[in-house]
């Protein structure tokens, strides 16, 4: 086992750990489920009919943040490609400096700094043919204070990756919402790059999301919520010379 993938591992329990202490206070929490429906093919994955079903959890703390997330993926078999199915899920922990220090930790518009850490899994199937992988993230994060957003983060890791060569991969998360009149829309996602090494290219992923807070004219605000998500990905996976993938699919998210 790599030094990368201890610490990593480390950070997480330690999180989970900090979670349960008397000391803890949850300053928020939130858990929802996703359905999305592409409208366009994916890049490597081209089934007529593909389904997402993702669980999330995001929480922030006097210590800290935690977000976990699980996509199950499926494609039916068509004329050209055959069934596919795939779990993949990544669990994410950031330990505030500022709290371990007991100093405010605030530089501009920078109102926090983390040890951060990142757990990788994936278990996919494809005509009976599986695989999978467990990679580990290590690195230190910032959240940032600018006027609009509900949050903006930035990490910077040490990939410890199971199938090919160690790599280094930035991470931004924002969240940005817009009020028109009686409409509430949010706008989410994240950037990831990730560097090359000798077995793969760098890849970038934009990933965002649109959504209209449907539930509040039921009078049931941040319940329920439609709207599409865009996902733009360059080498995707690090393959080089892969063109870029430009889906969008129609999505529905309820907050449990």
């Amino acid at each position: 086992m790599s030094i990368t993938s201890t610490i990593c591992k480390s950070i997480i329990f330690t999180s989970l750990a900090l979670a349960n202490a008397a000391s803890a206070e949850t300053l928020w929490s939130d858990n929802s489920i996703s359905y999305l429906k592409n409208v366009n093919d994916f890049q490597l994955l081209e089934n007529d009919n593909i389904n997402v079903i993702t669980f999330e959890h995001a929480s922030g703390h006097n210590w800290g943040d935690v977000f976990f997330f699980v996509d199950r993926i499926t494609a039916s078999q068509d004329q050209n490609n055959g069934h596919y199915e795939e779990t993949y899920g990544e669990l994410s922990a950031r330990l505030s400096l500022g709290y371990l220090t007991g100093e405010k930790l605030t530089f501009g518009a920078i109102s926090d700094l983390y040890l951060a850490g990142m757990y990788e899994h994936d278990t996919g199937n494809s005509n009976n043919f599986g695989f999978g992988f467990n990679n580990y993230l290590l690195g230190v994060g910032a959240s940032w204070d600018v006027q609009g957003f509900s949050y903006l983060n930035s990490n910077v890791y040490l990939a410890d990756n199971d199938d090919t060569d160690n790599d280094y991969q930035l991470t931004l998360t924002w969240g940005y919402p817009i009020a028109m009149g009686n409409h509430d829309i949010i706008i989410d996602g994240y950037i990831d790059w990730s560097s090359a090494a000798d077995d793969h290219s760098a890849d970038f992923h934009f990933n965002p999301q649109i959504r209209l807070d449907v539930g509040k004219y039921f009078g049931k605000p941040k319940f329920f919520e439609v709207g599409i998500e865009y996902s733009y990905w360059h080498n995707k996976f690090g393959i080089n010379g892969l063109d870029n993938e430009n889906t969008v699919s129609a999505m529905v998210k309820v907050h449990l």
